[in-house]
């Protein structure tokens, strides 16, 4: 939750991903382990697919586009600076 929660108070995105947006990241984590043969979601497997499921979902602002800071860039900065929970 934080990481989607950072991408709606990022200033380098003018849309932030949506509820439903979480809900497909958490899918896709549950079924990243699952393949890994795990029957639980690390911190690590949701930093692995946070590009790739939300970057679609995200709008980058126009000060982002124009210094060419891509979307993926974006959402690895916002995965990188937000803190992993404790256990």
């Amino acid at each position: 939750m934080a990481i989607v929660t950072a991408t709606r108070n990022s200033p380098d995105l003018r849309l932030g991903a949506s509820p439903r947006s979480s809900l497909q990241l958490l899918r896709a984590s549950r079924a990243y382990a699952a393949m890994a043969g795990r029957d639980y979601v690390s911190p690590d497997d949701i930093a692995a697919l946070a590009g790739a499921v939300l970057s679609h979902r995200v709008l980058p602002s126009t000060e982002a586009q124009l210094a060419r800071h891509s979307v993926a860039d974006i959402i690895d900065s916002i995965v990188r600076s937000v803190p992993v929970p404790d256990k």
